[in-house]
């Protein structure tokens, strides 16, 4: 290798004259694939001398003591000389080979070691054993010394035995007596002797010299032993314990417990409650003859043999004690007291109902309402000028919402009938007359707009009485005034009979309890999340209270009133906004405190998998079902489409609105509804199924808008229910296509048949009804069986082409596509007309 080889490549030289450092680079690769260079320099050791002179030569080592019996080491190999030409490379794997080598033949080494001191360790016990053994056989022979004469010896050690047994055996004249004339002491077996100087080891050496003093060393004699760990002696202890406990007390009496048994229960769950093994429980039932496991369901009455073979009691219980049912829970009269009017408005579309409420509250809510309509219900609360409070529902008018106005008059305790004084009754009239006759509220009829020209308030009486509404202006029972919301005349009338009204029903409230509640309205805020308007019927409700509303559970994290002010507890009668739902419950629950978030849990638990059985039921299939829903699969064309709407209440009307426009032959099918903005799993439910989305009042969010434009999926937005419903009914009504109507133009009897070129057949007619013309539709019967479906190709009278031959007159035709023609055959000639279908 050249001087230009060995510079290390550290980015500078080494110093000094000579050269001191060889440097390489190897190469690592590891496991994961990376690969990395290293750099390895090689140092040579410097002597520094003073000038002139000579290199001192090294010392040579003395010479290690021989040991007595102990064989010469095995000679260390000598290293061998590096190959000349050796890379970096080659030099590390040459270097790791040389270094494993050396450890195994040093690992070789000691293992023989070992095995020689062993062997030594083994002979030196049995000359020692000899040794005593001649020893005690001397003193035995030896006849006892005068107990004045006779020094007291101390006992011999092992080394001091090692010493004097040479010295006894050699002389022939009796030595001083040694021993003490007592018997000997039993002396342990030799392989258990221990040395007694501290400094000598079993072979006779320097215990300090023989290895490294540790803590370990210093402190255990038993060196060799393996001492037991602190856990080990932990579990001796408390085996120990458990055994003089378990000696010492008696055995205790079986607990019996009262275990609680639906009406389906697992093996597992039953041996849980019962604080039993499960293995025993399958046992149990082995022995009855039912081969089941402890994931298996059993019924009532195989749990209750089982807890009574166990020695329990049991309490049956039905799925339905699980919820919550408030139906006889009745409060104490002492306990009641006076609570605010809940009133209803209700009407027809743009009788004016949202305005007489913001003329009562001074607010102007009409001015924000998308189509001048109300679409929500509303819920709010005024103070009157003397001081009462009452609290106000409004109701929309259009016929979409009937559940909104049903759910409406159910809560409510007075209703508020609005009718238009230059409109009359109308039909959402009707149905709120109706709604409040089922829910068995007093009504007040309010006729608005007095302001107009066109103003009859006595024609509006005279019409209440053809659905059996006498006002008292017409010696009946049903109040009336007539108002006007943009000037004001009549609020204050309305106000005091409202109030009378109230008077006479006495509403009260158990304000001391847990609160129950009627969910006037739901929706799911991007910020606050699942949101609820909800109605106090009783009790109060607070922050924190944890609450169940249909098959969602939550807790009371805060509480807005309808000006968004936010309030700790909200009495009987007040209308709040609920924060800290799980999930958006369905308008019209009710929302019940309970006393524990398990609970809670249980309920909504228990009332889900209720709605999902009700859901997912089929009827019972039959021969009949099955050709039905066959036939119906072949004609009916489905519309499908996924709707979202910002509150429960609209997707509700909107799908029931969507249903009432379908009929037997196209059909709305909803794949998904709900709450909220519109999501990336609506955009994909919409493009799988190549349907539209719906959004009313909603609009999609930034990843949803992302796969709008990758999918191309169709997206409809609405502010007004009857622009969604106009724009569905035409849209369905395209894909339906136009409908066909047939006019039957004449008839005419075949007399004869001619062929016509090489293939068609002309048929010589006689022309009974109407005329024939060219390029009309035509079907071909026989005895009344239709035989081909054509069309008139060609039509002559005497050799010549005419378009039209009349009744009683000779012609003839060919057909298209068809030969299949006989004398006494009849033509139908016939002209299809497309109209544009509506639904």
């Amino acid at each position: 290798m050249s001087d230009s080889d060995n510079k290390p490549t550290l980015g500078r030289k080494p110093l000094g004259l000579k050269k001191s450092v060889e440097a390489g680079e190897v190469k690592q690769t590891f496991s994961h694939g990376r690969t990395n260079k290293v750099v390895v320099e090689v140092k040579s050791r410097k002597l520094i001398r003073k000038p002139g002179e000579a290199p001192v030569a090294a010392p040579p080592p003395p010479p290690p003591p021989a040991p007595v019996a102990a064989p010469a080491p095995a000679p260390v190999p000598k290293k061998p000389a590096a190959p000349a030409g050796e890379t970096p490379q080659e030099r590390v794997a040459r270097l790791q080979r040389e270094a494993e080598e050396a450890r195994l033949a040093m690992l070789e080494e000691q293992t023989r070691r070992e095995q020689e001191e062993r062997q030594r360790a083994l002979e030196e016990e049995r000359r020692r054993a000899e040794q005593n053994r001649k020893a005690e056989a001397e003193a035995a022979a030896v006849p006892p010394p005068e107990p004045e004469s006779a020094p007291e010896a101390p006992e011999a050690d092992d080394a001091g035995s090692e010493e004097e047994a040479p010295r006894t055996a050699g002389t022939a004249a009796p030595a001083p007596r040694r021993f003490t004339p007592v018997a000997a002491p039993k002396r342990p077996e030799p392989a258990a002797k221990k040395p007694a100087h501290p400094t000598r080891d079993r072979k006779g050496g320097d215990e300090r010299r023989s290895g490294k003093l540790t803590v370990t060393r210093a402190l255990n004699e038993d060196e060799g032993a393996r001492a037991r760990s602190l856990a080990a002696l932990k579990r001796a202890r408390e085996k120990e314990k458990r055994a003089h406990f378990a000696g010492q007390s008696a055995p205790r009496e079986k607990q019996v417990r009262d275990v609680v048994v639906p009406e389906a229960i697992t093996v597992q769950e039953l041996a849980n409650r019962m604080a039993e093994k499960g293995a025993d429980l399958v046992k149990a039932l082995f022995k009855m003859g039912m081969m089941v496991t402890v994931n298996q369901t059993i019924d009532q009455d195989t749990a209750e043999l089982l807890v009574e073979e166990f020695g329990h009691n049991i309490q049956r219980v039905s799925e339905s004690d699980v919820d919550i049912d408030t139906t006889g829970d009745v409060d104490a009269p002492e306990t009641l007291k006076a609570r605010p009017p809940v009133v209803t408005i209700m009407g027809h579309v743009d009788h004016g109902k949202t305005s007489l409420l913001d003329a009562l509250r001074g607010t102007d809510v009409v001015r924000g309402e998308a189509g001048g309509i109300t679409q929500h219900i509303g819920a709010y609360q005024i103070k009157t000028k003397g001081g009462d409070l009452v609290t106000f529902l409004d109701t929309p008018g259009h016929e979409a919402f009937t559940e909104m106005r049903m759910r409406g008059a159910n809560v409510t305790d007075i209703v508020v009938l609005v009718v238009a004084g230059d409109d009359g009754i109308m039909p959402q009239t009707i149905e709120a007359i109706n709604h409040t006759k089922a829910a068995g509220v007093p009504m007040i009829v309010a006729i608005t707009k007095a302001d107009r020209n066109e103003y009859n308030a006595q024609k509006i009486r005279e019409r209440l009485l053809e659905h059996e509404i006498v006002v008292e202006a017409m010696s009946g029972d049903v109040q009336d005034v007539e108002v006007s919301a943009k000037t004001g005349a009549g609020l204050d009338t309305l106000i005091e009979k409202i109030l009378l009204q109230a008077e006479l029903l006495e509403l009260k409230a158990n304000p001391d309890r847990s609160a129950e509640a009627t969910v006037v309205e739901a929706k799911l805020d991007k910020g606050k999340g699942p949101l609820a308007t909800v109605l106090i019927t009783r009790g109060t409700l607070k922050v924190g209270d944890i609450f169940v509303v249909g098959t969602h559970s939550g807790r009371v994290r805060a509480m807005l009133d309808d000006k968004g002010r936010q309030i700790k507890e909200a009495p009987p009668a007040l209308p709040v906004e609920v924060l800290g739902l799980g999930g958006v419950p369905m308008a019209g629950d009710v929302l019940t405190v309970v006393e524990s978030e398990a609970r809670a849990r249980e309920v909504a638990a228990f009332r889900q998998e209720k709605a999902t059985a009700k859901r997912t039921t089929t009827a019972p299939s039959s021969l009949e079902n099955m050709f039905s829903a066959l036939s119906a699969k072949q004609t009916v064309i489905e519309y499908p489409v996924v709707v979202k709407a910002d509150v429960q209440g609209s997707v509700e009307a909107i799908v029931n609105a969507l249903n009432k426009i379908s009929n037997d032959e196209i059909k709305v099918k909803i794949l998904q509804s709900g709450v909220g903005a519109i999501t990336e799993s609506d955009v994909n439910l919409a493009a799988a199924s190549n349907a539209p989305v719906i959004g009313f009042n909603v609009r999609p969010n930034a990843k949803a808008r992302e796969l709008v434009d990758r999918n191309k999926t169709r997206m409809k937005y609405f502010d007004v229910i009857y622009h969604l419903t106009d724009d569905i009914a035409k849209e369905m009504a395209g894909i339906w296509g136009p409908e066909r109507i047939e006019h039957v133009v004449g008839r005419a009897e075949v007399k004869e048949v001619f062929p016509a070129g090489k293939r068609d057949k002309a048929a010589g007619l006689l022309v009974l009804e109407g005329g024939i013309k060219k390029g009309l539709f035509a079907r071909l019967t026989r005895q009344d069986v239709i035989v081909s479906k054509t069309v008139i190709a060609s039509l002559r009278r005497f050799k010549d082409d005419v378009p039209e031959v009349r009744a009683g007159l000779e012609c003839g035709v060919v057909l298209q596509d068809t030969n299949d023609i006989k004398p006494g055959d009849m033509l139908e000639v016939f002209e299809v007309e497309e109209r544009e279908r509506t639904l």
